[in-house]
């Protein structure tokens, strides 16, 4: 597992390093173009004053050149890798317009007639790495994922020896050691008990709330959470062989297959790369056809190929995720994906993991029944407590709290013993109770009233007093009070909604019925999450999951969107697309309607940046020369400023929508 990290940690090195290259670039090219504009003729003009000097078109001629190479080099060798992929776009309508400009202006400099195109190419370049770093700090939080993964494991382990026991570091265990796990630590590697038996606390590897009874012969799952009790431990699975491993190894190649989907901006450069080579081919020919000179038809040429990449276009998308990123964050929701984000509009069905997302995953004191009218609810409830407070079972520390809720009390207990797997027994005030399972009373034979079995999401312990039942105590998991609502307005705004649990059938059932769901997945295991998903995709569903714990990683990253609840464990969070910060399902709605809004701007910033292309380019190109009219490369350059400036205000106009006006 550590390589697999290590290639991480540099992938992710590797991205920060590209940002930091980017901010330097952007940098010193700015500081470069600030002569380049001073001595350029129309900003001159424009700002009223004069100012030149003998071979100053030489001085900015240098100047330009570290411009190009230095600033445009990202740009020239991406035109390089997309074309050897034959899939032209961003970079290569960049590239083409830089390289057009640099080389028309060098031959105004040295002898052709005409207006160079400098200041033109300074502040392209410019604009060009301030989109691109804005765009890749954007995304860098995204990768830290399978970091927080192998984090779940600790970095030592009590190993047994003959001699006594010996702390090792992880990599040093292998299959067959024994190791001991102390009250509270990390579980070291998967394995099975050989001796000891305590609660184990599985919920950030499987999602369950209730802690887990383990005993001599069960497995353990590396990475989970031991509770009371000391366990010594055989180590079957150490290294890749962990589940927790072969979790990040599917993480990593969900993750690797979905960052393939394609940019919109992207796809607009790419079409109008092909316009701009064609037309401008077009142009030059076309004007040497008619007899006009060399001269003539390359200004034509160059400045329609120049004016063709719009400043706009670098700026359109990155503008809007910028201000969607921020917007999100201060109401939330953390993007950590882009692509999935602006696909949010493309949802169809969204599945929600059970525990800890539509439920709280924490197991309260739902309802106390009395069955022989003796000592009542609290009476019950009072007895139950007494014992359990020996107790290390969660269901025992939930009867606990809720007697303290009720300010009942706490008797003390003697004669405690644990009846494995069954329940508790006690004397309290001189009686001897008993605290027991369903499944204890039918062993003992032992009639009652009520509905014997746990279902419904409900879980119920038994008082008895000798053998008669005094009474029951149920537990449940509590639904969120906003599940409802969030499900109501995902399907008002036609999408599906299913749930996926590790629980039994009637427990699932429960819950998706008092919630009104379309569908159900119960009784489904951690590695099982991500078939479902697929199964729904399989029928053709844009699919959003969202979950809390390690266990739905893979199903996070398999779903066409992954969104994290935020009281879920790291893990879930980093490979997740989306992170909820409150553990709010309306934030759900909140966010699918957002991405509208977010692909919406995006879209309209689009059309901007590209629209004046569609009457800038015939004009320079000298369609209505006939008439007098051409467009001079100075004014084909303002044009192209004044859709940055739209396009840079239409971002800003972007807002989050209340899932309220959702349900309205």
């Amino acid at each position: 597992m550590n390589h697999e990290h290590h290639d991480h940690g540099d992938h992710l090195e590797h991205h920060r390093m590209m940002i930091r290259d980017f901010r330097l670039r952007f940098l010193v090219t700015i500081v470069l173009t600030l002569p380049v504009l001073a001595l350029s003729s129309l900003i001159q003009q424009f700002l009223g004053f004069s100012f030149g000097f003998p071979g100053d078109g030489y001085v900015v001629f240098g100047v330009a050149t570290v411009i190009f190479f230095y600033g445009g080099k990202p740009f020239l060798t991406g035109m390089r890798d997309e074309l050897a992929d034959r899939n032209p776009g961003m970079m290569t309508l960049i590239a083409v317009a830089i390289a057009v400009a640099y080389a028309y202006s060098a031959a105004v400099t040295f002898g052709l007639e005409g207006t160079p195109f400098y200041w033109e190419l300074a502040t392209l370049i410019a604009i060009m790495l301030a989109g691109h770093w804005i765009e890749m700090a954007s995304v860098v939080g995204a990768s830290s994922a399978l970091e927080k993964l192998a984090e779940l494991m600790p970095s030592t382990a009590h190993r047994k020896t003959d001699s006594g026991i010996e702390d090792v570091e992880l990599s040093e265990i292998s299959d067959g050691d024994i190791v001991v796990i102390k009250p509270g630590e990390k579980i070291p590697s998967d394995g099975v008990i050989t001796d000891g038996a305590s609660y184990v606390d599985e919920s950030m590897l499987t999602g369950e709330s209730r802690p887990v009874r383990k005993e001599v012969g069960d497995q353990l799952i590396g990475g989970s959470v031991n509770g009371d009790g000391s366990v010594e431990l055989k180590v079957e699975g150490s290294g890749e062989d962990s589940y927790l491993s072969k979790v990040i190894t599917m993480v990593q190649e969900a993750q690797a297959a979905k960052s393939r989907t394609q940019a919109l901006s992207d796809r607009a450069a790419f079409w109008l790369t092909i316009v701009a080579i064609t037309v401008g081919i077009v142009t030059l020919v076309t004007w040497l056809l008619v007899g006009r000179d060399l001269q003539f038809s390359i200004a034509r040429m160059a400045t329609v190929m120049i004016i063709t990449c719009p400043h706009a276009l670098g700026l359109a998308i990155p503008l809007v995720v910028s201000q969607s990123t921020t917007k999100s964050a201060q109401n939330g929701l953390l993007i950590r994906n882009r692509t999935a984000f602006e696909n949010a509009r493309k949802i169809t069905t969204v599945v929600f993991d059970k525990t800890g997302t539509l439920t709280y995953g924490t197991f309260e004191v739902s309802q106390v029944d009395t069955f022989d009218g003796k000592d009542g609810e609290d009476g019950v409830l009072k007895l139950a407590a007494a014992l359990e407070s020996r107790s290390e079972h969660p269901i025992g520390k939930s009867i606990v709290a809720a007697a303290r809720d009720r300010g009942l009390e706490i008797a003390s207990v003697h004669d405690f013993e644990a009846l494995t797997g069954r329940g508790v027994t006690g004397t309290v005030d001189g009686r001897t109770i008993r605290v027991v399972s369903p499944g204890y009373l039918e062993e003992q034979g032992i009639e009652f009233p009520g509905d014997a079995q746990s279902g419904g999401g409900v879980t119920r312990v038994y008082v008895l007093e000798d053998s008669t039942v005094l009474g029951a105590v149920s537990l449940s998991d509590t639904i969120r009070p906003e599940s409802a609502g969030a499900i109501k307005a995902l399907r008002d705004s036609g999408i599906k909604c299913w749930m996926l649990t590790g629980d039994n059938e009637e427990t699932a059932a429960a819950v998706a019925n008092e919630l009104n769901m379309d569908g159900y997945f119960a009784g489904v295991l951690p590695d099982q999450k991500q078939d479902k998903i697929r199964e729904l995709q399989d029928r053709g569903e844009y699919v959003a999951m969202t979950g809390d714990g390690v266990n739905d990683s893979p199903a996070l990253a398999r779903a066409q969107i992954g969104i994290a609840v935020g009281s879920g464990t790291d893990v879930a969070a980093s490979t997740a697309d989306i992170v909820l910060v409150n553990s709010n399902p309306r934030d759900i709605t909140t966010l699918i309607l957002f991405g509208r809004a977010t692909y919406r701007k995006m879209v309209q910033n689009l059309v901007w940046a590209t629209g004046y292309n569609v009457i800038a380019i015939p004009l320079a190109a000298g369609v209505l020369y006939g008439a007098g009219i051409v467009l001079a490369p100075e004014v084909g350059a303002a044009l192209m400023s004044l859709s940055t400036v739209v396009v840079a205000i239409n971002a800003r106009l972007l807002r989050v929508p209340r899932a309220e006006e959702a349900t309205a």
